[in-house]
Order: C-alpha cells, then structure tokens, then sequence
C-alpha cells in the first residue's frame, strides 16, 4: 500500500483530485443538469420532468432560430475582426516600439484600467455620447460635416459592435502582448540582417510566432460576444437579438426547458467554433 500510494501515477491523480471534484461539481454536474432539463417540457406553471424532443424539434423548426443565430455569429466575426486588428496592433506598439519594461508596464497598466469600472457601465456610457442629441451628433453638427443627427449612431448594429469592441478588445491584446514578449529578439535581427523589410519580418517572422496569442484572444472574444446578451438589448434598444437573448427572454417567461434547450446549441456551436481554431495552431505545442 505505501508503494502505491508513492507512486508518481498515484500521487498526481490524488494532487489533482480536489481541482477535478471542484470542476466536477460546479462545472460539469450544471452543464449535465441544463442537458437534462433540455429534454423536459413545459406549461404555463408547471416543468414536467418527461423527456421529449418537443424543445428542440421548435428550435430547429423556426425560422428565428436560424435568423438569430446567423446574428449573433456577426456580431461575433465582426467584432472579432477589429478586435484582432486593435489588438495586435497595441500589442505590437507595446512589445516592439516601446523600449523601457517601466514604460511598457504603465502603458498595459492603462489598458486594464476600463476593467476597474462594471461592464454595464462602461458600455452604457456610450448612450450619451452616441444619441440623437449626443455628443457624436452636435459635435458632427457643429462642424458642419452633417445637416441633421445621424440616427444609425446608436441603436443598431454599429453601436452593438462598438460596445463589443471596447469591452473586449483587451482580452485580444493580453494573449498576443504575452506571446510577442516571448519572441527572440535576436530572430528579428536575423532577418533584418538577411535583407527582409519590416513588412517581410513582421508576416513571416512575427505573425507565425504570434499565432497562438492571436488564438488564445480569438477564443475569448468570440465566446464572449457569442453567450453576451445584455450589450445587444441595451445598445439595439431591444431591436436586435442574438442567442443569448432567445435564452434570456425564455428565462424571464419560467421557460426553463427552452432556454435549456437553447444554450445546450449554443454551447455545441461554441465548441465546435473553438475546435476549428485549435485545429489551426496546437496550442499546447506552440506554447
């Protein structure tokens, strides 16, 4: 027995134990308990605890669930598009043009302060400034490039998208800003010194280095923007939708079968997205 409980097999799986039964317990067993109810039914008072495919065959029966779907997908490759251009390009200032470790910390210290304030706020404040009589519209009218306040300013899909970006461009930076750190700089030198231009160097040297930050912050913006649902309402003015609006509005209706129903296909399309673009870089080998 004191064999066995030496060995290194063992001994791992007894350091990993409570780190599993944590994940098991308020990950697993409530990701297992939404499948579940996916499958139950319900009325206007009651869930009844029979299974039945009714939840889903109504999900993939309506034409809203594809039109939302195909909403919240773009919002999801837009938003990922500018935030993967914002954040290489800070993070590419940070690593490559800004010499002094001081300085490059203060800078990404600057970057995380939005972070200090709710997310509710930060993206609400943007309401003020992109309204009719916002600041946006009078200082546009004021220097005479438009006649009249621009409605598309707010409560549409510009101002869902610019809320996205200011709330996770970060998330992109991070991971691209940690991953640029890491490049030898002497591989820079290298081919300047072979005669590649600083656009050769930063497509074939930087970026292919730079690909598993540039996963890392693909993963988390996209898996945010996909399950978020509070920016959508608020910045539509509730006249856009995405899936986590179908799972929020059957929610507040005691339509828990549905909503069930509902994030267990947002959460398969999540995972089948992030399975597609770990098959572009490994990851686990890269880093």
């Amino acid at each position: 027995m004191q064999r066995l409980l030496t060995s290194p097999n063992v001994t791992g799986w007894l350091l990993a134990s409570p780190l599993a039964f944590v994940l098991a317990a308020f990950l697993v067993l409530p990701i297992l308990m939404i499948i579940v109810v996916s499958f139950w039914t319900a009325t206007e008072f009651s869930i009844v605890p029979a299974f039945s495919f009714e939840n889903y065959e109504f999900l993939f029966g309506s034409p809203v669930t594809y039109r939302v779907f195909l909403n919240t997908f773009k919002y999801a490759a837009i938003t990922w598009a500018v935030t993967l251009v914002l954040g290489f390009t800070v993070a590419y200032f940070l690593a490559f043009h800004v010499r002094s470790r001081t300085w490059q910390t203060t800078l990404f210290l600057l970057c995380t302060i939005p972070f200090w304030t709710s997310n509710i706020i930060r993206m609400i404040s943007w309401i003020p400034f992109l309204g009719r009589n916002g600041i946006a519209n009078s200082t546009l009218i004021s220097w005479g490039v438009i006649d009249e306040p621009l409605e598309w300013l707010l409560f549409s899909d510009f101002s869902v998208i610019l809320a996205f970006v200011h709330l996770y461009t970060l998330f992109m930076v991070v991971p691209i800003f940690n991953t640029m750190m890491r490049i030898d700089r002497n591989l820079i030198e290298a081919a300047t010194d072979a005669g590649a231009t600083g656009v050769q160097t930063l497509w074939n040297v930087i970026l292919p280095l730079t690909k598993p930050g540039i996963m890392i912050g693909s993963i988390f913006v996209i898996t945010l923007v996909m399950g978020d649902f509070i920016t959508v309402r608020f910045m539509s003015g509730s006249q856009a939708a995405n899936v986590g609006r179908l799972i929020s509005n059957d929610i507040a209706l005691l339509q828990y079968p549905s909503a069930s129903a509902t994030a267990v296909v947002l959460l398969v399309t999540v995972l089948l997205t992030i399975s597609a673009l770990l098959r572009l870089v490994d990851i686990r080998k890269e880093l």
